[in-house]
């Protein structure tokens, strides 16, 4: 069995380093291997392009120009807008907005008495009264807002982590549903006296 396959090996390493004569295209005989007839170009082939040298402020102008034809990857115009465009980043920057509020105001309340800012419950009470009717309403939908878009859609991504509603007709219906909630609930805590 080992003496056939090692029969077969010399066999096909013979045949395979063989010379043989071909006749050139110019009528030349010259004598080649199988292998090295593959690599034999062609005569019709172009020649290469000529390389120029280009100075580096040229270069820098020719990649400015050739980075302005190319498109965004993925180019965002082939995407069509829908209300998960809008609903998904105002998730993130409507707790970013509360969050950052909180912080700001709870510093500036812990710092206040240092500084002799007046920012205890009173004063802020009193300054908030002597607003006019149109300003409160205004300032408390306002705050509202975020507040209640951010609960409203948080809830919707409760249920998008229990793995339902992921078509795509429940998400635009979900995301009109959160927006409609979100002003109907801010209207409401506005309008509270």
């Amino acid at each position: 069995m080992l003496l056939s396959r090692v029969t077969r090996t010399a066999l096909r390493v013979s045949r395979r380093d063989a010379q043989i004569f071909r006749l050139h295209p110019d009528g030349v005989l010259f004598s080649a291997s199988p292998t090295s007839l593959l690599q034999i170009k062609n005569m019709s082939t172009p020649p290469k392009p000529h390389l120029s040298l280009v100075k580096a402020t040229e270069s820098n102008h020719v990649l400015i120009r050739q980075r302005l034809n190319r498109p965004v990857s993925p180019h965002l115009t082939i995407y069509r807008m829908s209300i998960n465009y809008f609903t998904s980043p105002m998730h993130r920057i409507t707790g970013v907005l509360l969050s950052g509020t909180l912080y700001c105001f709870g510093t500036a309340y812990l710092i206040s008495p240092i500084f002799g800012w007046h920012l205890d419950s009173a004063t802020i009470a009193a300054a908030f009264g002597s607003l006019p009717v149109a300003a409160k309403v205004a300032a408390k939908f306002v705050m509202a807002l975020p507040l209640t878009f951010h609960c409203v859609n948080g809830v919707g991504h409760l249920i998008w982590d229990t793995g339902r509603r992921f078509s795509t007709k429940a998400i635009v219906r979900q995301g009109w549903t959160v927006i409609g909630l979100s002003v109907a609930g801010a209207v409401y805590l506005a309008t509270m006296i």
